[in-house]
């Protein structure tokens, strides 16, 4: 019998139906600029809301009820999680996050800066201050990417003749990557789906030093057995924007479909993808990034499949938001630009070492738009070492702070671009700059625990009632837009490891922006035992020790000075949080073993087992370049060895011989893990294509999980437990 709905539920449902049908009246005559002035007017009118004194049991008594409210429309958007209902609540709470944090802003700068006290209080101060307006400031600007995410299908390109469609080239530059990391993404671009007249393949190789001419010898080989093009030039100047801006000039398709050497595409990426050129003002279409393999954070604090991946904020919901201002921007790779626009503004730019959004920028302010196109469309390979991932993200960060620095995307009158775009590039530009306001965080508990400084004058209950309102209804609003691909403090582990490698090389790009080259990130590498990376972590180890200290000092400070026991409690509360998320940045850097030579990935593939005139049903589970497992339709016994033969989503086919490793029984089914024997070189071209290009959609397209707050607290706390705990298997243990 079922239970008819409490009186609490019944007034969820209808808020969640009153809501999103108050907007729809609001705002269903807006556009993007009318959308732009409304939340102008309601900010400004806002202000006596921001302003207004209260004693401190009036502000707590606010304090509650605005918490509250943020509860309840938390709990109204996860118990009735529209798409419709989502996003106006997500404005609401933006609006609410905004003015509590004004509020504490309004509070801070008139209540709790230490000034008076002698000048290293005072520089303590300040210092905190400008971190808190960073942190703020990029809050702000994500409120505004996120206002409104744009959804796009493909265009179909069926009612036009195929002698009129674009011809395409694809440029695969490539420096020192392993022959077999650029063929796999070589294979899989000719056999993308698209007439074989309107399509050529090029290999955009920038080894010309003496080191690598064997290399290029190779690739040549490889290129005659594929069909593809090898271009090469004498020198690598401007690095990988030189080698397209070379390659540009010796080939002829109207759009150019740009890969990294490891990004290897589905077989479906232009036919989703080149109608969008139907509309002549296009430049790029830009699709996300996707890596098959653990990052190390995955790897090493033991995340996989547990908590979204650093970029998946970046491409499934900040991507989305710009692309709603027409301000998506060129990702380096898995993208299609056209090429009259792009030679239009001289190429890919080469003045910074992230040509990719620095050509973006030039487009629009040509006038040009931009899509994102929000489907996995290339399975790439990421950074296998912390030390090569900090060095991406060091590349990233120099060359975002070089775009601010040189073109100012903000203020500059010489740019044409509308003030979205320009807010969103300067969120892009400046969001490196986390580096120093990070450590700043970090470091004030200490300078009162350790070294009795005050940065916040009167710290205790009267600032919490401020600022937990700002923190936690900031929490509300981002896990409406960010719960299922960012969790709850992840972020601050992320920038934590990456603080002082950010904060050096942004700052000498604000200071020097020609300073810096270009640097390869190093991919395919083998981890095969532990290891610390001392030379990664070095200084955040330093203020780990610092913040642990603080700790430490907690029971002095209560013994010998009592009355200051209400700041006192609270700097603990800090310190020990910070020591657990440094905790677990710290520990990316113990590089933890791979357990298999080849990754693995979560493929359900058609599988046929031969086996003594038997015919033998069943679907992959998971599969890699040497090995699967497979789920059989019926228990069967297996011998030694068998044929096999895979089928990708579309028919794509290959056979092989294999080694059963052993048959074992899961949830009552038999599943078969075998390894491939003896591949030969079409095979290993065949069972790649089956694998990475002849693939619908994948896994990762959709996550299903969702942030809870204290859940991700607590599994960032047990990051000690799962990276020190001892290795399963040798590296050699299995290779499937």
């Amino acid at each position: 019998m079922n239970q008819s709905p409490s009186k609490g539920q019944r007034l969820l449902s209808v808020l969640a139906d009153l809501i999103p049908n108050f907007f729809d009246r609001v705002l269903n005559w807006s556009d993007r600029t009318q959308l732009f002035f409304i939340i102008t007017v309601l900010l400004f009118f806002s202000v006596p809301l921001i302003i207004t004194p209260l004693a401190i049991w009036q502000q707590g008594i606010v304090a509650v009820m605005l918490l509250t409210l943020g509860w309840v429309v938390s709990v109204v958007e996860r118990k009735h999680a529209t798409g419709r209902t989502s996003e106006y609540l997500h404005l609401f709470m933006i609006w609410l996050s905004l003015m509590t944090t004004f509020r504490y802003l309004f509070y801070r700068v008139n209540y709790t800066l230490n000034l008076n006290s002698g000048w290293l209080d005072a520089t303590a101060s300040i210092l905190l201050f400008l971190a808190e307006l960073y942190a703020i400031m990029t809050l702000v600007l994500s409120f505004f990417q996120t206002l409104k995410l744009k959804e796009r299908q493909p265009i179909s390109m069926d009612n036009i003749p195929q002698s009129d469609w674009f011809s395409v080239d694809i440029y695969i530059p490539t420096y020192s990557e392993d022959i077999d990391i650029v063929r796999k993404t070589a294979i899989a671009a000719m056999a993308i789906d698209y007439p074989a007249d309107k399509k050529k393949v090029y290999i955009l190789d920038d080894g010309s030093s003496e080191a690598l001419r064997e290399r290029r010898e190779q690739l040549q080989q490889m290129c005659d057995q594929l069909g593809c093009i090898l271009l090469t030039r004498d020198n690598n100047d401007h690095a990988k924007a030189g080698n397209i801006n070379a390659a540009l000039t010796r080939t002829t398709g109207d759009l150019i479909l740009i890969l990294d050497a490891d990004h290897i595409p589905l077989r479906s990426f232009l036919m989703e993808t080149v109608g969008f050129f139907l509309k002549p003002k296009v430049s790029l279409v830009q699709t996300p990034h996707w890596f098959y393999n653990p990052d190390p954070f995955e790897r090493n604090l033991v995340t996989a499949g547990k908590v979204p991946v650093g970029n998946e904020l970046f491409y499934k919901v900040l991507q989305k938001g710009n692309d709603f201002w027409n301000a998506a921007f060129f990702c380096g790779s898995a993208a299609v630009v056209r090429r009259s626009h792009l030679l239009e503004i001289g190429g890919i730019a080469t003045e910074t070492v992230t040509e990719d959004c620095h050509t973006s920028l030039r487009l629009h302010s040509s006038g040009y738009e931009t899509v994102y196109y929000d489907k996995i469309m290339v399975a790439g390979l990421a950074p296998e070492k912390f030390s090569a991932y900090v060095g991406q993200q060091t590349r990233w960060a120099r060359g975002m702070a070089q775009i601010l620095r040189r073109e100012n995307p903000l203020f500059n009158p010489g740019l044409n671009l509308t003030i979205p775009q320009r807010i969103c590039y300067f969120s892009a530009t400046s969001h490196f700059f986390f580096g120093f306001p990070r450590l700043m965080y970090a470091l004030a508990p200490v300078l009162f625990l350790v070294f009795g400084l005050n940065p916040v004058r009167g710290l205790g209950l009267e600032t919490l009632a401020y600022a937990l309102p700002h923190f936690l209804l900031a929490a509300f609003a981002n896990y409406i837009a960010y719960k299922h691909v960012r969790f709850s403090f992840w972020n601050e582990v992320y920038e934590f490891a990456m603080s002082f490698h950010t904060g050096i090389v942004t700052l000498i790009a604000l200071i020097s922006p020609k300073h810096g080259k270009f640097n390869v990130t190093h991919k395919g590498l083998i981890v095969d035992r532990r290891t610390f990376d001392w030379r990664s972590t070095l200084a955040l180890l330093i203020i780990g020790v610092f913040v642990a200290a603080s700790i430490i000092a907690v029971p002095f400070w209560l013994v010998y000075s009592p009355e200051k026991a209400e700041a006192v409690l609270v700097n603990l509360f800090w310190s020990v949080f910070n020591f657990t998320l440094i905790s677990a940045a710290i520990l990316v850097g113990f590089e933890q073993p791979q357990r298999r030579m080849d990754h693995r990935l979560a493929r359900n593939l058609r599988a046929t087992i031969h086996h003594f005139g038997r015919a033998i049903q069943g679907v992959t589970l998971d599969i890699s370049d040497s090995g699967a497992r497979i789920v059989l339709e019926e228990d069967a016994s297996l011998g030694d060895e068998i044929e096999l033969d895979l089928v990708g989503d579309s028919d794509a086919r290959v056979s092989m011989r294999c080694r059963v490793i052993r048959v074992v029984q899961d949830r009552d089914r038999p599943v078969a893990l075998v390894e491939f024997l003896d591949l030969s070189r079409a095979q290993k071209d065949a069972l790649s294509l089956v694998i990475y290009s002849d693939v619908n959609e994948w896994y990762a397209q959709r996550r299903e999980s969702i942030d809870d707050l204290f859940r991700s607290f607590a599994f960032i706390a047990g990051s000690f437990g799962r990276s020190l705990r001892p290795s399963r298997s040798p590296l050699t243990a299995s290779r499937s």
